[in-house]
């Protein structure tokens, strides 16, 4: 079999690292991979098996029609089976055009809960052969939207366990700062507005007050970090809460987080929910879109109302206070992304759809 995808995305946020993760998958599995990506982004300097091949290429957004005819030329080479379409940013509606033109089935990859307007879904979706959705909340957005279910797919995007050779305490602590007696609660995600980081900057004060040796480390970058930066000195917590930009290599020390935040208010799935859980360590986050598919409220994290400020800081507070809460909710996490969100398990999803249409 061979596939051609399409990943328009820049850097290797949570959708990225799925996409690398499926194509390394389909590669042992036989599967002929053709990535199609834009120049300079992330994902073109990943390390693939032979049977990935690598053509980034320029992709200027959704306005930019050049691109169906450079796609095009691509598809008319490689040959595929089929066109996997993994983000916007051009690729839903573009690289689904392409595709149309050479006679080839479109599976689309949909990562996100926002409403598509009405008017819009009945001529977006029958672009589409099949739409595989990452949580369970996405596949409902579509049929509120009025997508035939038949045309649906649910495959949960996965984690892959922690790596083995992870960072010892003391150079986590060096890397960023802290003393041996801190304790650290994180909070990985763009700096958008949707994830939520106002809620968590105005639960701060009480919580942080009242618990001296607690430092707060915000993981991730985009338009919003002047904007929280400022908001960070507004309140007066420069010396307790800390922007330290994206880190590709998180995997290698989170688990050495106390406790991770997740308080988005809108979220297809939450991919660092699942490498949170992997590594053990617990997760107070928001009951929105597919959290709580991987969220379960005292089993491996506990769930707050959204944009609710007293409920997340009193959430922190009571994983911070209770150890006994706090190495329960530790212990069932690997559990559960193991049993039911493995790299493998996603590889498989995927591959069965591509079976229903070859």
């Amino acid at each position: 079999m061979k596939v051609l995808h399409i990943e328009t995305g820049m850097y290797l946020y949570g959708g990225g690292r799925q996409v690398v993760w499926l194509l390394r998958g389909l590669a042992t599995r036989g599967v002929e991979n053709l990535l199609l990506c834009p120049q300079g982004s992330a994902i073109a300097r990943e390390d693939f098996p032979a049977s990935v091949s690598v053509d980034d290429l320029p992709m200027r957004g959704d306005l930019d029609f050049g691109f169906i005819g450079r796609a095009g030329r691509r598809i008319e080479r490689f040959a595929p089976d089929l066109v996997h379409l993994h983000s916007r940013r051009g690729a839903d509606w573009l690289g689904a055009i392409a595709a149309r033109r050479h006679g080839r089935p479109v599976v689309l990859s949909r990562r996100v809960t926002n409403p598509e307007p009405g008017w819009l879904a009945p001529l977006k979706y029958r672009l589409y052969d099949r739409v595989i959705t990452i949580s369970r909340a996405i596949a409902a957005e579509l049929d509120r939207a009025g997508v035939p279910a038949d045309k649906v797919r649910v495959v949960h995007s996965a984690a892959p366990p922690p790596p083995r050779t992870t960072w010892e305490r003391a150079r986590f602590l060096q890397e960023f700062g802290l003393s041996d007696k801190d304790r650290v609660i994180g909070m990985a995600a763009q700096f958008i507005r949707r994830k939520g980081h106002a809620d968590l900057l105005a639960a701060l004060p009480e919580l942080l007050e009242e618990r001296p040796r607690v430092q707060v480390l915000l993981f991730g970058q985009g338009p919003l970090e002047d904007e929280i930066s400022e908001e960070i000195v507004d309140r007066g917590l420069t010396d307790r809460v800390r922007a330290v930009g994206f880190r590709p290599d998180l995997d290698a020390f989170l688990g050495h987080l106390e406790v991770l935040v997740h308080p988005a208010r809108d979220e297809g799935l939450g991919v660092i929910l699942l490498q949170a859980s992997a590594a053990g360590v617990p997760v107070v986050a928001t009951p929105v879109g597919g959290i709580p598919e991987v969220i379960r409220d005292g089993e491996n994290g506990v769930l707050v109302p959204g944009e609710g400020t007293p409920a997340l800081a009193a959430a922190l507070a009571w994983v911070l206070d209770d150890e006994n809460l706090r190495v329960r909710l530790s212990q069932a996490g690997p559990g559960i992304v193991a049993a039911e969100f493995s790299v493998d398990a996603m590889v498989d999803g995927n591959l069965d759809v591509y079976r229903e249409l070859s």
